[in-house]
């Protein structure tokens, strides 16, 4: 479903190369040091980022020069992105329209909601939710859209261990039908949740390998960042 076929980014001095595939849908994480790629990885899959060579497919289609409001992608970022002075239904109705109209989409809110565990919480406003629920509801959000390809960059990385293993099994449980692409820096976390893990390491995309078997018999430069 996507793909990085010799995908090169270059960033001022930083380049960043990819030339891999992931596993339709199922989770594939990403995992290595700061500053190693990861982002710029989901950057580019996203459309913020263009490379200088190669092409980013997803479904067999070249989306290289297509703008991010145009790919068939969905990515929810570390903070949320929720916009603190509107309501959580208006928030997740801006996944579906820009002008926020929430009665067009009123069932589809509610049962979004539903499914992240927010129900009746559509009227509160994000200063007024949990960081857990602040984060179900930039889940609910992404779930909206209907997209088939899901990018997560770190969104959990602020809740604790329970929280985040909690909100590990509902992001495999809502998009089960979608191809997802999560970054973390916890190994633990890739071990819940993905199949098989991406490991970047100076500015190199490594092709997607089974997760138990990569962090069990790390190479060399994994081992030291682990």
């Amino acid at each position: 479903m996507l793909r990085f076929d010799g995908v090169e980014v270059r960033q001022g001095d930083f380049v960043m190369r990819a030339d891999l595939a992931l596993t339709p849908d199922a989770v594939t994480a990403v995992i290595g040091p700061s500053g190693s790629g990861k982002s710029t990885l989901l950057a580019t899959a996203a459309g913020f980022v263009t490379p200088e060579r190669g092409e980013v497919r997803i479904g067999g289609e070249p989306v290289t020069r297509l703008a991010p409001a145009d790919r068939p992608v969905s990515i929810v970022f570390q903070d949320g992105n929720l916009f603190p002075h509107l309501d959580i239904a208006t928030n997740l109705a801006l996944g579906r329209d820009p002008g926020g109209r929430v009665a067009a989409y009123r069932d589809e809110i509610e049962t979004a909601l539903a499914r992240v565990g927010l129900e009746g919480l559509g009227s509160r406003r994000p200063g007024e939710l949990s960081g857990g629920q602040q984060s179900r509801a930039a889940l609910a959000r992404a779930f909206l859209r209907h997209r088939p390809v899901v990018l997560l960059d770190e969104p959990f990385a602020a809740l604790g261990p329970a929280l985040r293993r909690e909100m590990l099994a509902l992001t495999a449980e809502i998009f089960a039908d979608a191809t997802v692409l999560i970054v973390t820096h916890a190994p633990e976390d890739a071990r819940a949740i993905a199949a098989e893990t991406i490991f970047v390491d100076g500015g190199v995309a490594r092709s997607p390998a089974p997760t138990a078997a990569l962090l069990d018999d790390p190479p060399p430069s994994l081992r030291a960042y682990l």
